[in-house]
């Protein structure tokens, strides 16, 4: 348990930034959450409530007046829609390193594999060179390099790498936006990658509990930190159906991926620019090498694939009332030796 301390979540409305907030709380921290419109932010939400701050991550003087005291930022933000991803998102981790230049505390940025070229391919480490071909990976390698250098300054930093998200409350992500569909049973399946070519996926709880298990041994962290999750590997596309229709507890039609589509409205909506962007993540299979988070950990925090398909897929409203019985992640959560 974490009492006394405190946490400063900036995206707490989102998926990664809404999960951990949830899960420090739970453990007995103190959490601060800053947000647009505090009263919708807080709104139509179970359990305990952070302590909603009116702020914008654009704004690092309000951000350091919030991350007073606090011993843990937790940087889960980014512009809404993708809209001005590349003039946004620098200036708000900015925001987040002067905050912790002030406070003491420590920044936690969930990572990606956008910042690495084929270069690095197919097995990446935390020392791999990070060489993308993409604009959003360019920027990403810049978010990194910013940390390292505020480190020399002082300024604590972890970065958790993991592959894509899915969960109940990602609903910015592959799973919600390509293979299914929000709020409707699943009638088919539109899957984005080649056949026969493997994919990563990332629990959304296995996730933030990674982080904060990471986070709660300070004691064991370099001022800069870098893991990588192994999360669920997929090695030929199929594990990820089979799962899905085992949930619904049928077969579905298995589609392409329109990414023709994607393509010729990407010109003019933002989020399908930035879809077409990363379609090389879905012809090549690029795997996290997990060892050195194994190591630090003892084991990585671990639900079983067809139980976080499920809970996933309930939470996103895809499956009947009557096919969610029974289901928590938290309680089926488990720490998979080896993973």
């Amino acid at each position: 348990m974490a009492e006394g301390r405190t946490a400063l979540v900036l995206g707490a409305t989102g998926g990664i930034g809404g999960e951990i907030a949830a899960r420090l709380l739970r453990r007995g921290w103190q959490v601060r959450a800053l947000a647009r419109d505090p009263a919708k932010a807080a709104g139509g939400r179970n359990g305990p409530q952070p302590a909603w701050i009116a702020g914008d991550a654009m704004d690092a003087a309000g951000v350091t007046r919030a991350a007073q005291g606090v011993d843990l930022i937790v940087h889960a933000v980014n512009p809404p829609g993708y809209r001005h991803w590349a003039q946004l998102v620098l200036p708000m981790l900015e925001s987040s390193v002067q905050a912790a230049e002030r406070s003491g505390a420590r920044i936690f940025l969930p990572g990606t594999v956008y910042n690495y070229g084929p270069d690095a391919f197919p097995t990446l480490t935390e020392a791999s060179p990070q060489h993308p071909l993409t604009r959003k990976g360019a920027i990403r390698v810049r978010m990194e390099e910013h940390l390292r250098q505020a480190a020399d300054r002082g300024v604590r930093s972890l970065i958790l790498r993991a592959g894509d998200f899915f969960g109940a409350h990602a609903g910015n992500s592959w799973f919600a936006q390509g293979l299914v569909k929000p709020g409707k049973p699943v009638a088919a399946i539109s899957y984005p990658g080649r056949r026969g070519i493997g994919h990563q996926w990332a629990y959304l709880p296995d996730v933030a509990e990674t982080a904060i298990r990471l986070i709660e041994q300070e004691d064991k962290l370099a001022p800069f930190e870098r893991f990588h999750m192994k999360g669920h590997w997929d090695p030929d596309g199929t594990r990820m159906i089979s799962a899905i229709h085992a949930a619904i507890g049928r077969e579905v039609p298995v589609k392409r991926f329109p990414w023709w589509l994607v393509r010729l409205a990407s010109p003019v909506v933002p989020l399908f620019r930035e879809m077409d962007e990363m379609r090389y993540l879905w012809r090549e299979g690029l795997f996290l090498d997990n060892r050195r988070l194994a190591a630090h950990l003892g084991s990585e925090p671990h639900t079983p694939f067809d139980i976080a398909v499920r809970t996933a897929l309930a939470g996103l409203g895809c499956l009947p009332a009557a096919a969610d019985l029974g289901l928590d992640a938290d309680r089926n959560a488990v720490a998979g030796a080896g993973q």
